[in-house]
């Protein structure tokens, strides 16, 4: 039998606004955390503004082994309102699995990559919609779900705001 620390991932649930607290306190107590966040569109006083939004609102994932003493101090760190589980006594990780597929879809800053990473400037096809088969370059990226083109209609050039779906990378 390995003596190894069996090290797992848990969910905590956060305080309001507790997101930047936790993790600073997490670090200082030398717990890895994990908050995946993807960039959201919001409108704010009639103009559109991008902002990182974390993917699970209220959460957080914490690295630590629930055989070593010392990991229950997590519920009592600032920013954190309590750990989520099932018994207490003998604390159940989520499939490292699923915490592997997170973070493989995350940038080291844990910005989730879009599907396809589509970059701007890079050539695609439009699938779908008036446009279809129309080749572009991306243009902007505001959101994870959409993607800004310009086209040349009629020698002007002119943006469209697609949805994700309706392009395919060339190439």
């Amino acid at each position: 039998m390995s003596d190894a620390p069996k090290m797992g991932w848990f969910v905590a649930q956060l305080r309001p606004n507790g997101l930047a607290q936790a993790r600073v306190h997490l670090r200082r107590q030398r717990f890895e955390s994990f908050s995946p966040e993807r960039v959201g569109t919001r409108q704010h006083r009639g103009c559109l503004i991008q902002k990182r939004q974390p993917l699970f609102p209220g959460y957080l994932f914490v690295q630590f082994d629930p055989a070593a003493p010392g990991w229950t101090a997590i519920n009592n760190t600032r920013g954190i309102a309590r750990l989520i589980l099932q018994d207490p006594r003998r604390p159940r990780p989520l499939p490292q699995s699923l915490i592997a597929g997170l973070q493989a879809r995350c940038r080291p800053d844990e910005l989730v990559k879009s599907a396809d990473d589509l970059e701007i400037g890079e050539q695609i096809r439009i699938l779908s919609g008036p446009f279809a088969d129309f080749i572009t370059q991306v243009d902007q990226l505001p959101d994870s779900e959409r993607v800004s083109v310009l086209l040349d209609l009629m020698g002007r050039d002119v943006r469209a705001s697609l949805h994700r779906s309706q392009v395919s990378k060339l190439g």
